[in-house]
């Protein structure tokens, strides 16, 4: 599939190395869109390169850091000479009931997934705007709208990631387009992780499925598919929203 307006972009992808991240990394190298990947594991990211070494970008690092963020924008203006899109896939549960998890679990996951989209943005959103403009996709979670054991860092993360991207919409528009795409339950290595949270992680797995109404678990093409329509030029009027792509979960 074809979508306007990507081919010969400049995009960042956070979270490049696995699961939701990998998959829009794989797809936008599919339609030509130059990249940036940022992941912990350099050996990893090299993993999605491929053999698209002169496209596609590499640099590990701590996405919890300010100075990191900064250098990946750096990065794109320096190989590419513009930065178009933005991609935030980067995430950490921080799992445990809430009087029992660790300080540092909750400082790290909102670190994780909220400073850093702070830090990202901060840096990006004006070499953005003097690129011409673009559009900005943020992967959050339907932990935004529904409650899950033992996730209260990761809820309250999530659910942030709401309210900053209307902010930013109305703050940046026309000339920057901001969405949420919140999937519910995708095969990935956070997933897996997730479900350690139940007393009966297996047995939540193999039921999840089936109590979903598309009846099967997601997969990072799904994310994917829904993630470049909303940075591509055929979803122009698409701003400030945030997309449940979750088979039906929150219905249920």
């Amino acid at each position: 599939m074809k979508y306007t307006g990507l081919a010969g972009k400049a995009a960042i992808v956070t979270g490049a190395t696995s699961g939701i991240g990998k998959g829009i990394s794989l797809t936008l190298q599919s339609e030509k869109v130059n990249l940036v990947l940022s992941g912990r594991d350099a050996n990893k990211i090299k993993d999605v390169i491929g053999r698209n070494e002169a496209t596609t970008k590499m640099l590990a690092g701590d996405i919890k850091t300010v100075d990191y963020n900064k250098a990946l924008v750096d990065l794109a203006i320096k190989e590419f000479g513009q930065l178009n899109y933005l991609v935030l896939s980067a995430g950490q549960l921080g799992i445990g009931a809430l009087d029992k998890l660790s300080i540092e679990d909750w400082n790290n996951t909102i670190a994780t997934n909220l400073n850093a989209v702070f830090y990202l943005l901060k840096y990006a959103i004006p070499v953005i705007k003097n690129s011409g403009g673009g559009s900005i996709v943020i992967i959050g979670s339907v932990a935004a709208h529904h409650a899950f054991p033992n996730h209260p860092a990761y809820c309250a993360s999530k659910g942030a990631l709401e309210a900053l991207v209307r902010q930013v919409a109305a703050d940046y528009g026309p000339d920057i387009r901001i969405n949420l795409v919140n999937p519910a339950q995708v095969q990935t290595p956070l997933l897996e992780a997730s479900v350690e949270a139940f007393p009966n992680p297996d047995e939540i797995l193999a039921e999840t499925a089936n109590k979903l109404p598309m009846k099967r678990i997601g997969t990072p093409q799904d994310i994917a598919n829904t993630t470049l329509f909303l940075l591509s030029d055929d979803a122009s009027w698409t701003t400030g929203s945030s997309f449940n792509i979750d088979g039906g979960f929150l219905a249920t």
